[in-house]
């Protein structure tokens, strides 16, 4: 079985990230992170100055990337360059993105009654939709 040949920088890319215990989903995404810089630079990513990764973010953010790939791609090159590199000056101007966050909907009074007035469910397994005994404190002893 042949196995591709890995650059010595990915090598101790992956290194540093076994000894921190990163998941491979991690591992994945940052390697992957590194390769968007390389093909954006259209050469080795571990010469980058600090104006050529704020450029590359801007091109993230032009592109329509969601925040929260900006974001994570932000953490794997941060990685990469304080730690593999031990460069950490070139990220000084990598930023997060601000994520909007969504508002969880609150039901009114009026729906939050009809939720309890509803006829019951027909499984016969199922005697409430609603948590009863150990969870409301039902078996509280009082004192």
């Amino acid at each position: 079985m042949s196995e591709k040949p890995i650059s010595p920088l990915r090598q101790r890319m992956l290194e540093d990230m076994n000894v921190r215990r990163f998941t491979p989903d991690t591992q994945r995404e940052y390697v992957r992170a590194v390769k968007r810089l390389a093909a954006f630079l259209n050469r080795l990513p571990d010469r980058a100055t600090a104006e050529e990764l704020r450029a590359f973010q801007v091109h993230l953010t032009e592109t329509g990337v969601t925040p929260p790939t900006i974001n994570a791609t932000v953490t794997a090159l941060r990685f990469f360059f304080k730690v593999t590199l031990d460069r950490p000056e070139t990220t000084r101007h990598l930023v997060f993105v601000y994520e909007p966050r969504k508002l969880p909907r609150v039901l009114s009074p009026d729906e939050v009654l009809r939720l309890w007035r509803r006829p019951p469910v027909p499984n016969t397994r199922q005697r409430s939709a609603w948590p009863t005994g150990p969870a409301c404190g039902r078996w509280r002893s009082l004192p």
